[in-house]
Protein backbone atom coordinates (compact mmCIF):
# COMPACT_ATOMS: atom_id res chain seq x y z
CA UNK A 1 0.00 0.00 0.00
CA UNK A 2 1.28 3.70 -0.50
CA UNK A 3 2.02 5.98 2.37
CA UNK A 4 -1.65 7.71 1.67
CA UNK A 5 -3.11 4.14 1.87
CA UNK A 6 -1.79 3.57 5.59
CA UNK A 7 -2.64 6.70 6.89
CA UNK A 8 -6.36 6.96 5.81
CA UNK A 9 -6.65 3.03 7.32
CA UNK A 10 -5.23 4.36 10.25
CA UNK A 11 -7.08 7.41 10.51
CA UNK A 12 -10.38 5.12 9.80
CA UNK A 13 -9.09 3.36 13.33
CA UNK A 14 -8.10 0.29 10.87
CA UNK A 15 -4.46 -0.32 12.88
CA UNK A 16 -3.39 -3.39 11.64
CA UNK A 17 -0.65 -5.89 14.29
CA UNK A 18 2.01 -5.12 11.94
CA UNK A 19 3.50 -2.47 9.31
CA UNK A 20 6.20 -2.81 7.39
CA UNK A 21 7.60 0.95 6.42
CA UNK A 22 10.13 0.53 3.82
CA UNK A 23 11.75 3.06 1.13
CA UNK A 24 14.52 6.04 0.83
CA UNK A 25 11.93 9.08 1.26
CA UNK A 26 12.29 9.65 5.33
CA UNK A 27 9.50 12.49 5.26
CA UNK A 28 6.89 9.86 3.88
CA UNK A 29 7.94 6.85 6.36
CA UNK A 30 7.48 9.32 9.42
CA UNK A 31 4.57 10.75 8.57
CA UNK A 32 2.73 7.39 8.42
CA UNK A 33 4.72 6.07 11.55
CA UNK A 34 2.99 9.24 13.32
CA UNK A 35 -0.75 8.69 12.09
CA UNK A 36 -0.33 4.95 13.18
CA UNK A 37 1.13 5.60 16.47
CA UNK A 38 -1.43 8.07 17.37
CA UNK A 39 -4.40 5.86 15.72
CA UNK A 40 -3.03 2.91 17.61
CA UNK A 41 -2.76 4.88 21.24
CA UNK A 42 -5.43 6.35 20.96
CA UNK A 43 -7.23 6.46 24.65
CA UNK A 44 -4.24 5.01 26.05
CA UNK A 45 -1.42 5.90 27.91
CA UNK A 46 1.47 6.45 25.63
CA UNK A 47 4.49 6.46 28.12
CA UNK A 48 3.65 2.79 29.52
CA UNK A 49 3.06 1.10 25.78
CA UNK A 50 5.71 2.46 23.34
CA UNK A 51 8.82 0.86 23.04
CA UNK A 52 11.46 1.89 20.62
CA UNK A 53 13.96 0.07 19.55
CA UNK A 54 16.87 0.09 16.85
CA UNK A 55 18.02 -2.67 14.86
CA UNK A 56 21.45 -3.98 15.57
CA UNK A 57 22.03 -2.28 19.04
CA UNK A 58 18.58 -4.23 20.04
CA UNK A 59 18.97 -7.74 20.66
CA UNK A 60 15.97 -9.39 18.66
CA UNK A 61 14.53 -11.77 21.67
CA UNK A 62 14.35 -8.24 23.52
CA UNK A 63 12.16 -6.85 20.78
CA UNK A 64 10.49 -9.85 20.33
CA UNK A 65 9.51 -9.72 24.64
CA UNK A 66 8.21 -6.69 23.96
CA UNK A 67 5.93 -7.44 21.13
CA UNK A 68 4.61 -9.95 23.50
CA UNK A 69 4.32 -7.90 26.56
CA UNK A 70 0.75 -6.63 27.51
CA UNK A 71 -0.41 -2.84 27.40
CA UNK A 72 -0.92 -1.18 30.58
CA UNK A 73 -4.27 0.58 30.69
CA UNK A 74 -4.68 0.92 26.72
CA UNK A 75 -6.11 -1.54 24.26
CA UNK A 76 -2.58 -1.54 22.22
CA UNK A 77 0.87 -1.38 22.63
CA UNK A 78 3.29 -0.12 20.69
CA UNK A 79 6.59 -1.36 19.32
CA UNK A 80 8.54 0.84 16.63
CA UNK A 81 12.26 -1.40 15.40
CA UNK A 82 13.76 1.40 13.34
CA UNK A 83 17.04 0.90 11.05
CA UNK A 84 16.17 -2.70 9.90
CA UNK A 85 18.38 -2.80 6.58
CA UNK A 86 21.21 -3.26 9.59
CA UNK A 87 19.35 -6.64 10.64
CA UNK A 88 19.22 -7.29 6.74
CA UNK A 89 23.11 -6.40 6.10
CA UNK A 90 23.85 -8.68 8.74
CA UNK A 91 22.07 -11.41 7.40
CA UNK A 92 24.16 -11.23 3.93
CA UNK A 93 27.39 -11.14 6.11
CA UNK A 94 26.90 -13.81 7.29
CA UNK A 95 28.32 -16.91 7.00
CA UNK A 96 25.78 -19.53 4.84
CA UNK A 97 26.90 -22.19 7.29
CA UNK A 98 25.25 -20.54 10.05
CA UNK A 99 22.26 -22.44 11.59
CA UNK A 100 21.34 -19.56 13.57
CA UNK A 101 18.21 -17.77 12.98
CA UNK A 102 18.26 -14.36 11.10
CA UNK A 103 16.86 -11.60 12.79
CA UNK A 104 14.53 -10.49 10.57
CA UNK A 105 13.51 -14.44 9.98
CA UNK A 106 12.25 -14.19 13.19
CA UNK A 107 10.53 -11.23 13.29
CA UNK A 108 8.52 -12.54 9.88
CA UNK A 109 7.91 -15.59 12.52
CA UNK A 110 5.61 -13.36 14.20
CA UNK A 111 4.50 -11.62 12.24
CA UNK A 112 2.68 -14.92 11.06
CA UNK A 113 0.29 -14.67 14.39
CA UNK A 114 1.07 -11.56 15.57
CA UNK A 115 -0.51 -10.55 18.74
CA UNK A 116 -4.05 -8.44 18.76
CA UNK A 117 -3.22 -6.00 21.82
CA UNK A 118 0.35 -5.18 19.89
CA UNK A 119 0.91 -2.89 16.70
CA UNK A 120 4.28 -3.40 15.97
CA UNK A 121 5.87 -0.88 13.50
CA UNK A 122 8.42 -1.78 11.38
CA UNK A 123 10.71 1.00 9.41
CA UNK A 124 14.11 0.34 7.14
CA UNK A 125 15.49 2.17 4.29
CA UNK A 126 15.45 -0.64 1.76
CA UNK A 127 15.11 -4.17 2.74
CA UNK A 128 16.27 -7.38 -0.08
CA UNK A 129 12.53 -8.32 -1.48
CA UNK A 130 13.44 -11.88 -0.93
CA UNK A 131 13.35 -11.83 2.63
CA UNK A 132 10.94 -14.05 4.23
CA UNK A 133 9.46 -10.84 5.86
CA UNK A 134 9.09 -8.75 2.71
CA UNK A 135 7.06 -11.90 0.96
CA UNK A 136 4.61 -12.03 3.91
CA UNK A 137 4.16 -8.10 4.23
CA UNK A 138 3.88 -8.09 0.43
CA UNK A 139 1.11 -11.15 0.77
CA UNK A 140 -0.98 -10.11 3.93
CA UNK A 141 -1.17 -6.36 3.05
CA UNK A 142 0.99 -4.88 6.04
CA UNK A 143 3.97 -3.25 3.31
CA UNK A 144 3.51 -0.15 3.02
CA UNK A 145 5.98 1.35 0.13
CA UNK A 146 7.77 4.82 1.11
CA UNK A 147 9.68 4.65 -2.01
CA UNK A 148 11.34 8.81 -3.49
CA UNK A 149 8.66 10.43 -5.22
CA UNK A 150 9.23 10.43 -8.92
CA UNK A 151 10.44 13.98 -9.64
CA UNK A 152 7.55 13.92 -12.60
CA UNK A 153 5.13 13.58 -9.84
CA UNK A 154 6.50 15.84 -7.80
CA UNK A 155 4.55 19.23 -8.67
CA UNK A 156 1.22 17.19 -7.86
CA UNK A 157 2.58 16.20 -4.32
CA UNK A 158 3.29 20.11 -4.33
CA UNK A 159 -0.48 20.91 -5.31
CA UNK A 160 -1.94 17.94 -3.10
CA UNK A 161 -0.17 18.95 -0.31
CA UNK A 162 -0.94 23.08 -0.83
CA UNK A 163 -4.62 21.87 -0.70
CA UNK A 164 -4.09 20.50 2.65
CA UNK A 165 -2.83 23.30 4.00
CA UNK A 166 -5.73 25.89 2.36
CA UNK A 167 -4.26 26.96 -0.32
CA UNK A 168 -4.19 26.70 -4.14
CA UNK A 169 -1.48 26.64 -6.46
CA UNK A 170 -1.17 26.81 -10.01
CA UNK A 171 0.64 24.29 -11.94
CA UNK A 172 3.55 26.21 -13.10
CA UNK A 173 4.35 27.53 -9.75
CA UNK A 174 4.37 24.09 -8.69
CA UNK A 175 6.79 23.30 -11.22
CA UNK A 176 9.14 25.76 -10.18
CA UNK A 177 8.84 24.78 -6.44
CA UNK A 178 10.18 21.12 -7.24
CA UNK A 179 13.16 23.01 -9.49
CA UNK A 180 13.95 25.06 -7.32
CA UNK A 181 13.85 23.01 -4.05
CA UNK A 182 14.52 19.69 -5.09
CA UNK A 183 13.10 16.25 -4.53
CA UNK A 184 13.71 16.41 -0.68
CA UNK A 185 9.75 16.16 0.72
CA UNK A 186 11.06 17.52 3.78
CA UNK A 187 12.50 20.27 2.42
CA UNK A 188 9.49 20.86 0.06
CA UNK A 189 6.95 20.94 2.96
CA UNK A 190 9.06 23.31 5.09
CA UNK A 191 9.26 25.75 1.71
CA UNK A 192 5.43 24.99 1.63
CA UNK A 193 4.70 25.98 5.03
CA UNK A 194 6.35 29.16 4.38
CA UNK A 195 4.88 30.21 1.81
CA UNK A 196 1.65 29.50 3.18
CA UNK A 197 2.75 32.04 6.77
CA UNK A 198 3.50 34.40 4.04
CA UNK A 199 0.03 34.23 1.96
CA UNK A 200 -2.31 33.93 4.85
CA UNK A 201 -5.14 31.63 5.10
CA UNK A 202 -6.69 30.77 2.05
CA UNK A 203 -4.58 32.75 -0.11
CA UNK A 204 -3.04 31.53 -3.14
CA UNK A 205 0.98 30.51 -3.78
CA UNK A 206 1.69 32.61 -6.64
CA UNK A 207 5.23 32.94 -8.54
CA UNK A 208 5.03 36.13 -6.04
CA UNK A 209 5.30 34.54 -3.57
CA UNK A 210 7.61 32.12 -4.10
CA UNK A 211 10.34 34.32 -5.30
CA UNK A 212 10.15 36.60 -2.00
CA UNK A 213 10.10 33.36 0.15
CA UNK A 214 12.31 30.46 -1.80
CA UNK A 215 13.97 32.55 -3.88
CA UNK A 216 14.71 35.66 -5.25
CA UNK A 217 14.78 34.92 -8.74
CA UNK A 218 10.92 35.70 -10.84
CA UNK A 219 9.93 33.25 -13.78
CA UNK A 220 10.43 36.91 -15.60
CA UNK A 221 14.01 37.24 -14.96
CA UNK A 222 14.48 33.57 -16.05
CA UNK A 223 13.16 34.33 -19.25
CA UNK A 224 15.27 37.36 -19.87
CA UNK A 225 18.12 35.20 -19.23
CA UNK A 226 17.06 32.75 -21.65
CA UNK A 227 16.62 35.57 -24.36
CA UNK A 228 19.86 36.62 -23.43
CA UNK A 229 21.62 33.34 -23.80
CA UNK A 230 20.12 32.89 -27.21
CA UNK A 231 21.49 36.45 -28.33
CA UNK A 232 24.80 35.13 -26.75
CA UNK A 233 24.53 38.47 -24.58
CA UNK A 234 26.99 37.82 -22.25
CA UNK A 235 27.08 41.54 -20.81
CA UNK A 236 23.18 41.33 -20.36
CA UNK A 237 23.41 37.85 -18.88
CA UNK A 238 25.81 38.75 -16.35
CA UNK A 239 23.95 42.19 -15.25
CA UNK A 240 20.66 39.54 -14.29
CA UNK A 241 22.98 37.19 -13.00
CA UNK A 242 24.31 40.39 -10.65
CA UNK A 243 20.61 41.09 -9.72
CA UNK A 244 19.52 37.48 -8.60
CA UNK A 245 22.13 35.91 -7.98
CA UNK A 246 22.24 34.91 -3.85
CA UNK A 247 25.56 33.40 -2.48
CA UNK A 248 24.12 32.08 0.71
CA UNK A 249 22.20 29.22 -1.54
CA UNK A 250 24.94 29.22 -3.94
CA UNK A 251 22.48 30.26 -7.25
CA UNK A 252 21.16 25.99 -6.95
CA UNK A 253 17.87 28.14 -6.73
CA UNK A 254 18.57 29.89 -9.80
CA UNK A 255 19.84 27.01 -12.04
CA UNK A 256 16.44 25.25 -10.96
CA UNK A 257 14.54 28.43 -12.27
CA UNK A 258 16.12 28.47 -15.56
CA UNK A 259 15.91 24.73 -16.06
CA UNK A 260 11.97 25.27 -15.55
CA UNK A 261 11.82 28.02 -17.88
CA UNK A 262 13.53 25.43 -20.71
CA UNK A 263 11.41 22.65 -19.57
CA UNK A 264 8.70 24.16 -20.30
CA UNK A 265 9.69 25.78 -23.53
CA UNK A 266 10.17 21.95 -24.33
CA UNK A 267 7.07 20.63 -23.29
CA UNK A 268 5.01 23.43 -25.83
CA UNK A 269 7.62 22.73 -28.41
CA UNK A 270 6.54 18.64 -28.12
CA UNK A 271 2.92 20.14 -28.43
CA UNK A 272 2.71 22.35 -31.38
CA UNK A 273 4.91 19.32 -32.88
CA UNK A 274 2.00 16.77 -32.31
CA UNK A 275 -0.55 19.55 -34.54
CA UNK A 276 -1.78 21.00 -31.36
CA UNK A 277 -2.59 24.83 -31.81
CA UNK A 278 -1.20 27.29 -29.73
CA UNK A 279 -4.07 27.57 -26.88
CA UNK A 280 -4.15 23.75 -27.06
CA UNK A 281 -0.55 23.57 -26.65
CA UNK A 282 -0.09 25.80 -23.75
CA UNK A 283 -2.60 24.23 -21.68
CA UNK A 284 -0.73 21.05 -22.70
CA UNK A 285 2.91 22.65 -21.08
CA UNK A 286 0.66 24.33 -18.48
CA UNK A 287 1.76 27.56 -19.81
CA UNK A 288 -0.75 30.39 -18.67
CA UNK A 289 -1.27 33.16 -19.45
CA UNK A 290 -1.96 33.07 -23.28
CA UNK A 291 0.46 36.20 -24.37
CA UNK A 292 3.13 34.48 -22.69
CA UNK A 293 2.24 30.97 -24.79
CA UNK A 294 2.48 33.45 -28.01
CA UNK A 295 5.90 34.48 -26.41
CA UNK A 296 7.61 31.64 -26.25
CA UNK A 297 6.43 29.86 -29.29
CA UNK A 298 8.70 32.93 -30.65
CA UNK A 299 11.48 32.26 -29.19
CA UNK A 300 11.31 28.17 -30.19
CA UNK A 301 12.14 29.52 -33.78
CA UNK A 302 15.70 30.46 -32.66
CA UNK A 303 16.68 26.87 -31.38
CA UNK A 304 17.94 24.26 -33.50
CA UNK A 305 17.09 20.52 -33.15
CA UNK A 306 17.62 18.86 -29.41
CA UNK A 307 19.54 22.18 -28.61
CA UNK A 308 17.29 22.88 -25.43
CA UNK A 309 17.96 19.32 -24.23
CA UNK A 310 21.74 20.16 -24.16
CA UNK A 311 20.77 23.42 -22.01
CA UNK A 312 19.39 21.24 -19.50
CA UNK A 313 22.70 18.62 -19.73
CA UNK A 314 24.38 21.77 -18.67
CA UNK A 315 22.08 22.87 -15.82
CA UNK A 316 22.52 19.74 -14.71
CA UNK A 317 25.94 19.40 -14.90
CA UNK A 318 26.01 22.59 -13.13
CA UNK A 319 24.00 21.50 -10.71
CA UNK A 320 26.16 18.60 -9.40
CA UNK A 321 28.69 20.92 -9.15
CA UNK A 322 27.31 23.41 -7.35
CA UNK A 323 26.82 20.66 -4.67
CA UNK A 324 29.84 18.93 -4.70
CA UNK A 325 32.82 20.89 -6.09
CA UNK A 326 34.79 23.37 -3.45
CA UNK A 327 35.04 25.97 -6.34
CA UNK A 328 33.62 29.27 -6.52
CA UNK A 329 29.44 28.96 -7.01
CA UNK A 330 30.44 31.98 -8.94
CA UNK A 331 32.67 30.77 -11.17
CA UNK A 332 30.80 27.39 -11.84
CA UNK A 333 27.77 29.86 -12.86
CA UNK A 334 29.75 32.12 -15.00
CA UNK A 335 30.87 29.21 -17.01
CA UNK A 336 27.78 27.36 -17.15
CA UNK A 337 26.51 30.82 -18.80
CA UNK A 338 29.51 30.77 -21.21
CA UNK A 339 29.22 27.08 -22.13
CA UNK A 340 25.08 28.11 -22.81
CA UNK A 341 26.13 30.80 -25.13
CA UNK A 342 28.36 29.11 -26.96
CA UNK A 343 26.12 25.83 -27.54
CA UNK A 344 24.05 28.24 -29.27
CA UNK A 345 25.98 29.12 -32.21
Amino acid sequence: MTPDEAINRATRGEVLPVWLLVGQERYLREEALGVIVKSALSGGLADFNVDKFTAGEADVDKVLAAMRTMPMMAKKRVVIVRGLERWDRAANASSSASQSIAPLDMIAGYAKAPCDSTCLVLVGDELDGRRKLVALAKKSGFLVDCAAVDNRKLPGWITQRALSKGHTINRDVAELIAEIAGPDLSCLDDVLERLSLYVGPNAPITEGATAAIVTRVRLADTWKLVDAVSRKDLKVIFLLFGDVYDPRDRGLPLVGAVAWSLRQLIKLREALGQGMSLDEAAVRAGIVPAFRARELASKLRSFRPRELERWLTVLEQADLALKSSRRPAEAILEEMFTHLCRLHT
